[in-house]
């Protein structure tokens, strides 16, 4: 599994639903989240936690903000306590952005900003564009199953589209809202599990068009520079070396599926024998590819708060 002198990755989970309740606490005493939500108040102007605490959208604005914040902050934490120095950065799905910002794409308050920017972008779009999408994950459900369910709506000149595939028999589908709940009692009856949908919908071909805007209206305004960690794609596994791969990298979430295998394929033959996920994660941590492959520490708001005897690094 490893060479000789293992190599370990650092990997930011994609972000499910995000409530101020769930999270609120750890933001406001955890030193290394209070250092960044500092610098983050002060790129955009206003305050990360009010926004966040009065907003009640999961997955609006300032909840994704927060999310960013966390997932870098936790990563500081990692460096700190526990020596984390890694070789390679991960960004999975909404990940990318604060590996965007730890590999040394952008600094962070400009990551905070386009993060920001990224989020009121995408509302201006679903606003106007396939308000009637959304994006199922499951699980249990092997790929012969898959096929033939999404067969029959094929058959039936229903709209679909795989979004990723993450596990063995753990995937995403979009598709119309209208036919969520029949298409998950068809997942039932083939032995799946649905775990949760999200609306707006993710990661498929169909929304080209988000991504084109994306370009024109918010990455045009960004400079983004080489990373000085090299970043694994993830929905190809491919490294991303270069500014203007991580440009593309950052547009491709918009309409590529996300895939996990490829991303544990290119750590293995990079010799990573470690990986470090940083975040509120509950998915990329527990996935039997990743720790069969890997030995896996998990930080998140839940791990953090347990004493620590190391000082929090000071902002730059």
């Amino acid at each position: 599994m490893t060479t000789d002198q293992a190599r370990s990755a650092v990997v930011f989970p994609g972000m499910g639903p995000s409530r101020f309740t769930d999270v609120g606490k750890f933001m406001m005493i955890d030193p290394f989240v209070r250092g960044r939500l500092a610098a983050a108040d002060e790129a955009l102007g206003r305050s990360v936690l009010d926004g966040f605490r009065t907003q009640a959208v999961d997955f609006g604005e300032f909840a994704q903000v927060a999310f960013f914040i966390n997932s870098v902050a936790l990563a500081d934490r990692a460096v700190e306590t526990q020596g984390l120095s890694p070789d390679l950065c991960v960004g999975f799905s909404f990940g990318q952005k604060a590996a965007t910002a730890f590999s040394g794409a952008l600094p962070f308050a400009e990551a905070t900003r386009l993060t920001y920017e990224l989020a009121l972008c995408e509302q201006r779009f679903f606003e106007q564009e396939h308000q009637d999408l959304v994006t199922l994950t499951l699980t249990r459900v092997p790929e012969a199953a898959l096929a033939e369910v999404l067969g029959e709506l094929t058959e039936r000149g229903e709209f679909h589209e795989v979004s990723g595939h993450l596990d063995e028999g753990m995937h995403m589908v979009t598709m119309r809202e209208q036919i969520l709940e029949s298409f998950q009692r068809r997942i039932s009856a083939v032995g799946g599990y649905s775990l949760y949908s999200m609306k707006p919908p993710a990661h498929c071909r169909i929304l080209t068009g988000l991504r084109a805007r994306v370009e024109e209206e918010v990455l045009a305004r960004f400079d983004l520079a080489d990373p000085s960690l090299p970043v694994v794609a993830d929905h190809d596994g491919s490294l991303v070396t270069s500014a203007e791969q991580m440009r593309t990298l950052l547009l491709d979430t918009f309409d590529h599926p996300v895939r996990w295998h490829p991303v544990v394929d290119t750590l293995r033959a990079q010799g990573v024998g470690a990986v470090s996920v940083t975040g509120p994660d509950r998915l990329i941590h527990r996935l039997d590819v990743t720790t069969r492959h890997f030995d896996v520490v998990a930080l998140g708001p839940e791990q953090a708060l347990r004493p620590t005897r190391t000082a929090p690094r000071k902002e730059q």
